[in-house]
């Protein structure tokens, strides 16, 4: 049992040092452990010790997660990127002499357009929000601040009363990495929000917490009771798509770009520290100003007629 004695130390390690130093949303981290969690029990299984891992070992665990779990190749990228900041954090605490994961690329992602809500639906969730209850005006700022800032949802579940400026309209959020950015939000959102401030949230506000979101016993809301809230609201409407609050940050993010926002503002206003992140998004636009395109110009595509 000696390959496995500090094996419960370093990746507690790990996990906190991803939520104290990285700030990582509590989702985040599960994920990073549950892919971490497989890799070792795989070891296990192998005999392998979890310090001395070499290159033929990964390209062997690759090969398992292909042709025996049929994962995907995004799923396979995933776990690599999640082992790779694993053993980063090895190699710099000393528990092993090198980042073996570095020596290899994961595999080429299949192409995945961001989902998103066209501006009717949304208009359909919103309605569908009763803000003569409080948590009916909680539930409709959420949805508001959401397509509003375009903020993560860890970061929504975190604002505080205190991070909003009301005369200027803008919130501070705290992001990945401790990082802090300023996020406008417009008339919509700040008529539902002081209309909560004054209403519903004094209602829930039971245990004088500093959150702006709260849930029905005062306490802060979570990231999955934001979830579970977003699936009762869809449930309202007839709308027949998958509800999540990162679908809303997309929203927000491929409105902008179709409106003519250009991508560096887009950037900054999610909050991505690359603008390749924000230039999947561009995908979206080019496909609907395509489809504009086709539909509006008047030599777009050849009459029937002349095509005889």
């Amino acid at each position: 049992m000696e390959r496995y004695e500090n094996y419960n130390k370093d990746l507690l390690g790990y996990l906190e040092y991803l939520k104290y130093q990285k700030n990582y949303s509590s989702h985040t981290i599960l994920n990073y452990k549950i892919d971490i969690e497989e890799f070792l029990e795989y070891l296990n299984r192998e005999g392998l010790n979890y310090k001395s891992v070499v290159y033929s070992d990964i390209r062997f665990f690759l090969m398992y997660l292909k042709n025996e779990k049929k994962d995907k190749n995004s799923s396979v990228d995933r776990k690599l990127s999640s082992l790779r900041g694993f053993y980063q954090y090895l190699a710099n605490e000393g528990v092993v002499k090198n980042n073996v994961f570095t020596l290899l690329n994961g595999p080429k992602k299949e192409k995945k357009l961001p989902r998103y809500f066209e501006y009717n639906e949304l208009e359909d969730l919103f309605m569908a929000c009763d803000l003569s209850t409080s948590l009916g005006q909680r539930d409709r700022l959420i949805l508001e601040m959401l397509y509003a800032t375009g903020v993560r949802v860890g970061e929504l579940v975190s604002i505080k009363v205190s991070d909003i400026n009301f005369s200027s309209r803008h919130i501070l959020i705290l992001g990945k990495g401790n990082k802090e950015r300023i996020v406008p939000y417009g008339d919509y959102c700040e008529e539902i929000l002081k209309k909560y401030l004054k209403d519903g949230y004094l209602e829930l506000n039971k245990k004088n917490n500093s959150y702006l979101f709260l849930n029905n016993r005062g306490d802060k809301l979570t990231e999955r009771g934001v979830r579970y809230l977003l699936e009762q609201i869809i449930e309202k409407t007839s709308i027949q798509k998958h509800i999540s609050p990162h679908m809303i940050r997309h929203s927000f993010a491929t409105h902008l770009l179709n409106q003519g926002c250009d991508l560096t503002t887009v950037q900054k206003l999610l909050g991505h520290e690359s603008i390749k992140a924000t230039q999947i998004y561009t995908h979206v636009t080019t496909d609907r100003l395509k489809n504009v395109y086709e539909h509006s110009f008047p030599r777009a595509k050849i009459d029937d007629d002349l095509k005889k």
